[in-house]
């Protein structure tokens, strides 16, 4: 089963939802950052949060950037996706890990800690990215982004995100959803939906039964009728390349070029997202810098 994103709205258009299976792309970040299983668990989360609140955007161009900086030892948490189904991230410390809590769960909230700041940056093709930034309230991520949804975009909601690791560290299942009330949501409906998602304990335990994510709606929220706005499939992809570093480095004053050649003779330039490094010798670099000279 491929990694798949739903939306959809009730047909009385009270809520809309965002489900989605992030199994396979979970796990290739886990390989490409060989990550602890507690930092797996709390990439997990963030990029299947990424995926989620990525619905927001419209225009296949425009992108998403979750940003968690919190005050435990896996360090920062970046996340980035394009409205195409492309999405990466990385922690600062992948070989951070932490003992199980008392009831066996991975402990997330500790990992991440929960003083610090989750930041969302939209950039939406206008000449300014929207930017919203609240303070962490556990680190376990699901309810960071609720409070984020709340506070920053003044929108009540719900989130459920579940990372399930194997006992050879491969992650068994992920995924996760966001259900956001919309403006004038009947209070009947709402209450009827508060009892469902109380009902609701383990995101990894309807993902073990094999539940893609029109199944996992259904099964959160039954006895609702939808609307089905996207569905489309979601991948773990990083579109850097040594042409996109020349790009970026041409943008760097022609002072600072010309220090880089005549002090290194070559640059060696290493993406944070995928782990690939990119070597630039004199005669790349001087045509770089032939470039930056033309403004």
């Amino acid at each position: 089963m491929k990694d798949h994103l739903l939306r959809a709205m009730d047909r009385g258009r009270n809520i809309r939802a965002s489900v989605v299976r992030s199994t396979d792309t979970v796990e290739t970040a886990r390989i490409t950052h060989q990550t602890s299983p507690t930092a797996t668990a709390a990439l997990g989360r963030a990029l299947t949060a990424g995926l989620l609140l990525r619905s927001k955007l419209k225009g296949e161009g425009e992108s998403l950037s979750l940003n968690i900086k919190g005050n435990g030892p896996v360090g920062q948490i970046l996340v980035t996706g394009r409205n195409n189904g492309f999405i990466k991230g990385y922690v600062a410390h992948p070989e951070a890990d932490l003992p199980p809590k008392s009831d066996g769960h991975l402990d997330v909230g500790g990992l991440v800690g929960n003083e610090g700041t989750l930041s969302v940056v939209m950039d939406l093709g206008v000449r300014e990215p929207y930017v919203g930034k609240v303070e962490l309230v556990s680190g376990e991520i699901g309810e960071d982004v609720a409070h984020y949804l709340l506070q920053s975009e003044q929108i009540p909601s719900a989130v459920g995100l579940g990372v399930l690791v194997d006992t050879d560290t491969s992650v068994r299942n992920a995924g996760g959803f966001i259900i956001e009330v919309l403006p004038g949501c009947d209070e009947e409906f709402l209450k009827k939906i508060e009892g469902h998602l109380g009902k609701v304990h383990s995101i990894t335990e309807l993902l073990e039964e094999g539940y893609g994510p029109r199944e996992l709606l259904e099964a959160v929220l039954p006895e609702v009728e939808w609307d089905i706005l996207e569905e489309s499939d979601v991948y773990f992809v990083c579109e850097c390349s040594k042409e996109k570093v020349m790009d970026s480095l041409s943008a760097l004053h022609p002072d600072e070029i010309r220090t880089i050649i005549d002090e290194d003779h070559g640059a060696e330039v290493h993406c944070h997202f995928c782990n690939s490094s990119y070597h630039l010798d004199e005669a790349e670099l001087e045509e770089i810098h032939r470039i930056a000279s033309q403004g």
